[in-house]
């Protein structure tokens, strides 16, 4: 059992790895860097500035991880180390100068458009890219995290304390989040900072976020309310306390300082609406939930009457739902929907803090899993209505509801776990169609706006959770066989 459960975790993080490293590797190879400024509003405006212009560009290109970028200040601070004469003009020495260390190191050197100011590029390598990805990818703070120069007596250290702000958490100083362990009333009721997944920064929508912070932040406008800071002063904000980050201390403002009895003055807005993956997370589980909800006892009922008017019924319904395709689909029930009992055919109509605004995505969403679902357990059950137990159970004298309810229906429970990872991953696949038809604002509809606005991070972000949700779900899919069926021996050779 262990050694099974070890290779299927390593192989189901091999095959993360594998579908994430191809899209990075498709999106950064086959689709033209360029691109990245099509949508770019700041772009256009700076093209009557070509030195601006370039700056920006290769700003841009460096923060994607296409090339390292020196500007003309960091150029020559860098080599004037080496070369006390050298300056910023451009001249035929300077350029020498410059030209050669450049050669040195493996850098390209550039000039400016109008001020023939010298600044270098270097591009990253494919492979160096990728591996720079994992290897910064897991972030873990920790007391030694900050290193502030303007606060050379910083306390290092881990406490777990009851703090006058936020109550019982593990306090860290020295370290990048305040409150490390937290608790407070908000599913899953026990939250971290410790550990955090980078993957990088988002460009050109969301430009200078931080990928996580995008996916994962609140949406809307800004929640405020009467709030008790540190020091004792109390105000209108929308600032989550929780998320107290360190500020350096020649970079404390004196708002900061009023509000704040220490460097962590840096926090997160709290947020009217749910971040994109909590939206889409709702919209998913409701969607699953319903899927069998309605699949199961239909697929009974049918297998029950197997050849009689409720199956031949069912079969019709089941056959119309495989064969129109799924954006006919969507659209029929969104007019049906719209037109027939007042629900909003658009997610923005009334927002994220309606529940009428769910209902019509995350309905549909478990209505192109349903077919699938039918199909599979009516077939099984259909099967077992054969088998030997259910023989048994009518010479006992069980009419056929009993032998249904209590003997096939526990049997069943094989299919059902068997078709809850194609359901979760059907639930994604639906999810880029109805959120987009929609307009609501999940991590469905995020992956082709991003593909549309040449985003990458944001794509590879989202194709990366998409992909460990599909395969975790596998995974447990399996184990769950397993449990529900005593005859699967997960420790035994060749399973």
């Amino acid at each position: 059992m262990k050694r099974y459960l070890s290779f299927r975790i390593l192989r189901s993080i091999l095959s993360i790895f594998l579908v994430t490293t191809i899209t990075y590797g498709v999106i950064y190879t086959l689709v033209p860097r360029r691109n990245v400024f099509k949508d770019d509003i700041n772009y256009g405006k700076l093209k009557g500035k070509p030195d601006e212009l370039a700056n920006y560009e290769n700003t841009a290109f460096s923060k994607m991880g296409y090339i390292e970028y020196l500007s003309s200040k960091e150029l020559i601070d860098t080599v004037s180390q080496d070369h006390e004469g050298l300056t910023g003009e451009p001249t035929a020495e300077n350029k020498a100068i410059l030209q050669e260390w450049a050669d040195t190191n493996g850098w390209e050197l550039h000039q400016l458009p109008i001020s023939k100011a010298f600044y270098t590029t270097k591009d990253i390598p494919l492979p160096t890219r990728v591996f720079r990805f994992y290897a910064n990818m897991i972030q873990i703070d920790h007391p030694w995290k900050v290193n502030d120069p303007s606060n050379p007596d910083l306390e290092r250290s881990l406490r777990f304390e009851k703090d006058e702000t936020v109550g019982w958490a593990l306090v860290g100083s020295g370290t990048q989040f305040k409150y490390q362990v937290y608790f407070n009333k908000q599913f899953p009721y026990i939250h971290q900072n410790i550990v955090h997944l980078n993957l990088g920064v988002s460009y050109p929508t969301f430009a200078g976020q931080d990928v996580m912070k995008v996916i994962t932040g609140g949406q809307g406008k800004t929640d405020s309310r009467e709030l008790t800071f540190p020091t004792g002063v109390t105000a209108k904000s929308a600032a989550n306390l929780y998320s107290r980050q360190y500020q350096a201390t020649e970079k404390l403002s004196s708002q900061e300082k009023k509000l704040f009895n220490d460097n962590y003055a840096i926090t997160d807005n709290i947020y009217q609406d749910p971040s994109m993956i909590g939206i889409s997370f709702r919209m998913g589980v409701i969607a699953v939930l319903l899927a069998y909800g309605i699949g199961i006892p239909f697929a009974m009922l049918m297998a029950r009457y197997k050849g009689r008017f409720p199956d031949k019924l069912g079969i019709g319904l089941v056959t119309v739902l495989i064969s129109v395709p799924s954006l006919a689909f969507i659209y029929f029930f969104r007019f049906l929907g719209s037109n027939w009992f007042g629900l909003p055919d658009s997610f923005p109509t009334f927002g994220a803090g309606d529940i009428r605004s769910f209902v019509l995505p995350t309905v549909i969403l478990g209505l192109l899993s349903v077919s699938n679902i039918i199909i599979w357990i009516r077939r099984y059950m259909i099967d077992q209505q054969s088998a030997d137990y259910v023989k048994f159970a009518k010479a006992k004298g069980l009419n056929t509801r009993e032998i249904a309810r209590k003997h096939i229906f526990k049997n069943a429970a094989i299919p059902i776990a068997n078709q809850i990872p194609m359901s979760i991953i059907g639930a994604i696949t639906g999810a880029t169609i109805t959120e987009t038809v929609f307009a609501a604002p999940g991590m469905g509809k995020m992956l082709p706006d991003a593909i549309m606005a040449n985003n990458n991070p944001i794509v590879i972000a989202v194709v990366f959770i998409f992909t460990t949700v599909a395969v975790t779900s596998v995974l447990l899919g399996d184990l769950t066989m397993a449990m529900v069926d005593p005859r699967i021996n997960l420790a035994e050779r060749g399973e």
